[in-house]
């Protein structure tokens, strides 16, 4: 059962998506369409970023307002997780264009990253508290 936080924070996440799609959408439109430069450029090319950083204040959010301090837990050890995985590609990558193993990698694939792989550690957790019997 979701708790009364987990469904606000859906809510709220969706919402920010939505933003972000909508946002990326124009962004790119008008970039590719009318190739601005300068000071638009900088602007139009941000503006994206913008609900993503919304997104992680909505996961912000979360953790402070989710009373089960069970689900906390488990949000916050997906969480580190993420970061663990993101921090370690980052790492080695790094040092791939340092020895220029490889050329420059596209940083904007941190936070999917992050979020794919907190998804995957809470699917984890879920399963492996449902083999040994407890809540999930």
């Amino acid at each position: 059962m979701r708790t009364r936080a987990a469904k606000r924070y859906q809510r709220r996440f969706f919402l920010t998506m939505v933003a972000y799609v909508a946002v990326l959408f124009a962004s790119v439109t008008a970039i590719n369409q009318y190739e601005p430069t300068g000071l638009p450029l900088v602007i139009l090319s941000v503006l994206p970023a913008l609900p993503v950083i919304a997104c992680l204040v909505v996961m912000g959010f979360y953790l402070i307002e989710e009373t089960d301090e069970f689900v906390r837990q488990r949000i916050v050890s997906a969480m580190m997780f993420g970061t663990g995985v993101v921090l370690s590609i980052a790492t080695v990558l790094g040092f791939l264009q340092y020895g220029k193993v490889i050329g420059n990698v596209d940083v904007f694939w941190a936070f999917p990253i992050w979020c794919m792989s907190w998804g995957f550690a809470q699917c984890w957790l879920t399963w492996r508290d449902s083999r040994a019997g407890g809540n999930a």
